[in-house]
């Protein structure tokens, strides 16, 4: 009897240093385990240092608009963005391209040389504004890189008060084109499929809505305070 009584405890003691060894050895391979997969940091990809933007720098939120200038819906939602960036002085609005459309490239390239001369939002409104002009969707458009295109828009530099021979200097750089292609690249990296796309600190709304835009500025004012 006393026998097994010692068996016993022996198995006893070995189950429990067996154990023992075993949660050791688990610690030490969570210890060891490689880190979490950290998702790429899309901040870049967001706002370039050369994008156009309205409202502080430091600012606490940040709102990232992918338009094409030729698009119907960013025309129309256009006026809702100029409503948005008047009540929110606070926050800082960036503007990207996303020129899916035949002529978009070329708008942008006269948005950016109107940008040498202190006129990009002018430019950009009167793109918007005078769409049935150009677009193609309204069977206005001539093929790009035709004259009749750089008249249309050459008309439009008038009528916003450019210097037209900075204007046309300004055009000649490929500088204009290569932005439009990088924004064009960053936006599909970051998903983007349609226009006008917005991102509000990073997150991108999935519902084109004014309402809806200003609820997620407003969420994100919040988190700030």
């Amino acid at each position: 009897m006393k026998k097994e009584v010692k068996t016993l405890a022996a198995i006893a003691i070995v189950a429990v240093i067996l154990g023992i060894v075993g949660i050791m050895a688990y610690r030490s391979s969570e210890t060891t385990k490689a880190p979490p997969v950290q998702r790429p940091d899309n901040t870049e990809k967001l706002v370039r240092p050369d994008s156009y933007t309205l409202g502080p720098a430091d600012a606490k939120v940040t709102v990232v608009e992918f338009l094409d200038p030729e698009c119907e819906a960013c025309a129309a939602f256009a006026p809702s963005v100029k409503k948005i960036v008047g009540e929110f002085p606070q926050v800082r609005f960036v503007f990207r391209y996303m020129p899916f459309h035949r002529n978009a490239k070329l708008a942008a390239t006269y948005m950016e040389a109107a940008g040498e001369q202190g006129k990009y939002f002018e430019m950009m409104d009167i793109m918007f504004r005078k769409q049935s002009e150009w677009g193609e969707i309204h069977g206005a458009a001539p093929p790009p890189n035709r004259p009749e295109a750089n008249v249309t828009f050459e008309k439009f530099a008038q009528e916003i008060g450019l210097d037209m021979q900075r204007l046309k200097n300004s055009l000649a750089d490929p500088k204009h084109a290569a932005k439009a292609d990088r924004d064009m690249s960053d936006g599909r990296a970051l998903g983007v499929r349609a226009t006008p796309t917005f991102f509000v600190n990073g997150r991108q709304m999935t519902r084109l809505d004014e309402g809806n835009l200003r609820s997620m500025i407003n969420e994100e004012i919040r988190k700030g305070q």
